[in-house]
């Protein structure tokens, strides 16, 4: 009896993360669509802005695969939308033929300056930053 109770409650909470993924990915997609973005466009445009020193002017797409929630090929469309929208550029590796920089331009660096500040709002509203006295649960963790 025990162990079904356990697993009731993993399950009931593992819901409540998706649910609150879902609820956030849903608000930060309609917060950012005025800008031409999606929470994935600026999740990736993020990463680049924001990568370490040494990867400040390219980051091989490789890279960013394991850190945005996004198959191999569909990173590969939203690299694809974003460099013709004039968001990022694409350059071959020159050491692996097979590897793909992506750097962020001008353009891509100015409209995520632009939009951190709204997608960081959502955030702050949907998972609570403490700021405005709740913790933003609305009890589906658990």
């Amino acid at each position: 009896m025990a162990a079904k109770t356990v697993d009731a409650r993993l399950e009931e909470r593992w819901r409540g993360i998706l649910s609150v993924h879902a609820r956030t990915i849903c608000e930060i997609d309609r917060a950012l669509h005025p800008y031409g973005l999606g929470a994935s466009d600026f999740e990736v445009l993020d990463l680049l802005v924001s990568a370490p020193r040494e990867e400040v002017d390219h980051c091989r797409v490789q890279n960013l695969v394991g850190r945005v929630h996004l198959s191999q090929s569909a990173l590969s469309r939203l690299i694809a939308r974003l460099e013709k929208d004039g968001l990022v550029q694409r350059s071959v590796c020159q050491e692996d033929r097979r590897g793909v920089w992506v750097a962020p331009t001008g353009k891509g660096r100015a409209l995520h300056a632009e939009t951190l500040p709204v997608q960081r709002a959502v955030l702050a509203r949907m998972l609570g930053d403490g700021s405005d006295g709740s913790d933003g649960s609305d009890g589906d963790l658990g």
